[in-house]
């Protein structure tokens, strides 16, 4: 190992990581430094570059991504002439680790015949990106590599950060899909881009815009999936699935893509593949999903699933998202049923598949007024299919599903929360076999898989579930007709899916 990578894995596992306790801070910048296996394995992804490169670095924080890129060039058997480093940065604490951290990369460059040139850029890297995208021929800000660990935070749709992005036809809801955004068009015609992000973009109609311009925009090379949630960034309890990816500026889509995972710590295995794009971005997609297919079994769902004859519509199903949002609705929700009141469904009433309403002693309301405020949040009672919006960690499933039974579910009309997606037909519930057989289906493992392939965070769109493709309204009334109230266990009820449905 060389001085400067023993270093840096120094500075950063034994030294800087540690010492960034301040969580709240951190949160308000979204920063989450990025352990240095992470960024050697980041700067190994670039494909051969120019001479003389101009890197892009932004939201640089301690400059660990830049001595990453510089280690790998140093390395090369055929090093660059000369490495200009853009890093834009706006938290003093890491400006001050940022100066070591170039300082060490001047030294190796220099020992390699290499000519360094950084530039710390203390301002916030949104309002100076879109200045320069406006001026679409400044040569000071056009790169050829850009490496980055953006920050990850929401932004609001009123907030100066939206603003600034709609100026330059961005439209995005969250600031690590801004800077990208940003980045790509900063890079020069075959600029190349290696970014970690969480793996949130690859599905969902948030990130639809950003996902139709990036994909316009760049040419993606590879993929890289971490096989834990936490692997990447375990010292900051992060929990959220994250991606490593290599793209390269252009227009053309490749033909195919690498896809890769590992355990994403140090030592661990990489296991690659390589898949057609057009079976990682289905091209008659108009929500332009991501499919990330990392082993044979992703391979086996998708191939099964994308072989069903019927979508949603074509059943006559649809798909809504529950209309009581419990902090809005508060003073009309009560602890337990009372007069006036009827049902109210949460994901806690969920049990091995039914609904079991109420629930004695859980901290959510069971009930809701039934008056003429609440009227319109009120569903007609009948055999609805429930899916939880959001998956617990300990769930084995990312997909959760239960039936309601309204001979076991007093009251005409019902309530169903926010955190749930439910299915009905125009308004209505489903006939008894449909709606148990729908919630058979979705509860598999083979619809687990295959959900998997393209999302990696817990939560559950309406927009997701309509992109399904579904077996035909016979087969799945087939299966309801052969299941009890319960649903058996997962290997019974996956055998018994396989058996009816595939």
């Amino acid at each position: 190992m060389s001085s400067l990578e023993t270093t840096q894995q120094l500075l950063f596992d034994r030294e800087v990581l540690p010492a960034i306790a301040d969580r709240e801070r951190r949160s308000q910048l979204g920063q989450f430094f990025t352990p240095s296996v992470v960024a050697d394995f980041m700067a190994s992804l670039f494909e051969p570059l120019p001479r003389e490169i101009r890197l892009l670095d932004a939201g640089a924080g301690a400059g660990s991504l830049t001595e990453a890129f510089v280690q790998h060039c140093c390395r090369s058997p055929k090093p660059p002439d000369a490495i200009s480093v853009a890093a834009f940065e706006v938290d003093e604490w890491a400006l001050d680790q940022l100066q070591s951290t170039l300082q060490r990369c001047q030294r190796a460059c220099r020992e390699a015949g290499i000519e360094f040139s950084p530039v710390i850029n203390e301002q916030d890297f949104i309002a100076a990106a879109s200045d320069a995208t406006r001026n679409l021929f400044s040569p000071q800000m056009q790169f050829d590599a850009a490496i980055v660990n953006p920050p990850y935070r929401k932004i609001n749709s009123s907030s100066r950060e939206r603003r600034l992005l709609r100026g330059v036809g961005i439209e995005t809801s969250n600031l690590y899909s801004a800077f990208i955004a940003l980045i790509v068009r900063l890079l020069a015609p075959g600029g190349q881009l290696v970014a970690i992000t969480p793996r949130s973009f690859c599905n969902g109609p948030y990130f639809r815009p950003f996902r139709t311009d990036f994909l316009s925009r760049m040419s993606l090379r590879r993929m890289h999936v971490f096989d834990s949630r936490s692997a990447a960034f375990a010292s900051d309890a992060v929990l959220q699935e994250n991606v490593v990816f290599h793209a390269v500026k252009g227009r053309e889509p490749p033909a195919n893509v690498v896809i890769s995972s590992s355990a994403g710590t140090p030592g661990s295995v990489i296991s690659a593949r390589g898949v057609p794009f057009s079976e990682m971005v289905h091209p008659h997609d108009p929500e332009r999903f991501i499919h990330l297919e990392t082993d044979d079994a992703h391979r086996q769902a998708r191939n099964l699933m994308c072989a069903l004859p019927a979508s949603l519509a074509s059943l006559g199903v649809m798909v809504s998202t529950g209309r009581v949002v419990d902090f809005r609705a508060r003073e009309h929700l009560r602890a337990e049923a009372e007069p006036g009141c009827v049902p109210l469904l949460y994901p806690c009433h969920f049990v091995q598949g039914v609904v079991s309403w109420p629930k004695s002693g859980s901290r959510k309301p069971n009930a809701i007024l039934d008056t003429s405020a609440t009227r319109d949040l009120l569903v007609p009672s009948g055999h609805y299919v429930l899916v939880k919006r959001f998956s617990a960690k300990e769930e084995k499933r990312r997909i959760v599903a239960a039936v309601c039974n309204p001979e076991q579910i007093p009251g005409a009309v019902w309530g169903i929360e926010n955190h749930l997606n439910y299915f009905h037909v125009n308004g209505l519930g489903l006939d008894r076999e449909l709606a148990s057989g729908l919630s058979a289906f979705l509860n598999s493992t083979i619809v687990d898989q295959y959900f998997r392939q393209f999302s990696g965070h817990t939560q559950v769109n309406s927009t997701d579930l309509r992109s399904f493709r579904y077996p035909a309204a016979a087969s799945l009334r087939r299966l309801g007709s052969l299941l009890s109230a319960s649903l058996p266990s997962q290997p019974e009820l996956d055998e018994l899916v396989l058996r009816e449905l595939f």
